[in-house]
């Protein structure tokens, strides 16, 4: 029986139904307004840095996921650039916050339960972007720093996953032989099989010359 050849190419990963993609996009957006409401439209590169790291982030993992069909260890490194365009992202708004002299919203905040739970429960820009006109900056930067950081936990859990992935199943080369040495194993269990089917029917022809010959005597 033919055993089952795995594809050398690997299923590409939807990224616009990982969540962690959709919370980037919502980040980029966000930003993107943020940047235009709250800071100097000239002189100011703070403007070009944050849009720039935000939108890496969420093009990296639209890179990476493409990239992973045929190189998981490219997506893996390009999901690294995501992820430090992030944390990139983070001290920028950390830094908004401080030198305007606004309130990080921790627990114990009125306001940061709340928040919580908005973030988790909803991904995409649908979700946040009737908002965006409305929100302060405080509330705005707050909103921004709490999808930092779930975007981050869940690209390094999905990263561990993936990497895990790579351990049992190798690269590309390794899936190659892989494939190579299916392909092969089937073509010697085929040639078994006909062997034998062979050899079958040559003892049958045999049982019946003898049948035949017994019947003439």
């Amino acid at each position: 029986m033919n055993k089952e050849i795995k594809p050398v190419l690997r299923k590409q990963a939807n990224w616009e139904d990982l969540y962690f993609y959709q919370k980037a996009n919502v980040l980029y957006q966000l930003t993107f307004v943020f940047t235009k409401r709250f800071l100097p439209a000239h002189g100011d590169r703070t403007v070009d840095q944050m849009v720039q790291a935000a939108r890496s982030g969420k093009q990296n993992i639209v890179e990476g996921s493409a990239d992973g069909v045929t190189s998981m260890e490219m997506e893996l490194k390009l999901l690294n650039v995501a992820r430090s365009s992030i944390k990139e992202l983070k001290e920028d708004y950390e830094d908004y916050i401080t030198s305007r002299h606004l309130q990080r919203w921790k627990s114990g905040h009125e306001r940061y339960d709340g928040m919580l739970r908005y973030c988790r429960k909803h991904n995409r820009i649908e979700d946040y972007q009737d908002y965006f006109e409305k929100w302060t900056d405080e509330e705005m930067a707050n909103v921004a720093l709490t999808l930092c950081h779930m975007v981050d936990k869940m690209m390094t859990t999905y990263q561990r996953q993936q990497e895990e992935t790579f351990v049992k199943e190798g690269g590309i080369k390794e899936r190659m032989t892989a494939a190579r040495l299916g392909y092969r194993t089937n073509q010697r269990e085929e040639i078994e099989r006909l062997k034998s089917e062979l050899a079958a029917a040559r003892q049958r022809i045999a049982e019946l010359e003898a049948k035949l010959v017994g019947q003439g005597e």
